[in-house]
């Protein structure tokens, strides 16, 4: 059995793994990469490195969606 970490994601705890990294947190979400955006304790992340940024306990971890749609100057 791995051991465990807790971390806060968007205010919420969560367990993880202690091995886990920000790509392993999102996939557990079932959250995917390409529309999202990542800051972990007040850095916001490059997607490139989301696979290699280890979570640690008590990280604070802020996920946002971007979502396309509507029409700017449009009536």
């Amino acid at each position: 059995m791995s051991e465990m970490i807790r971390v806060q994601v968007n205010g919420e705890g969560r367990d993880c793994h202690a091995d886990a990294t920000v790509a392993d947190l999102l996939k557990d979400l079932e959250i995917t990469t390409e529309r999202v955006a990542v800051e972990v304790n007040l850095e916001i992340l490059d997607r490139a490195v989301f696979g290699q940024r280890m979570l640690k306990d008590g990280d604070r971890v802020e996920i946002l969606s971007f979502i396309g749609g509507g029409s700017f100057g449009r009536r």
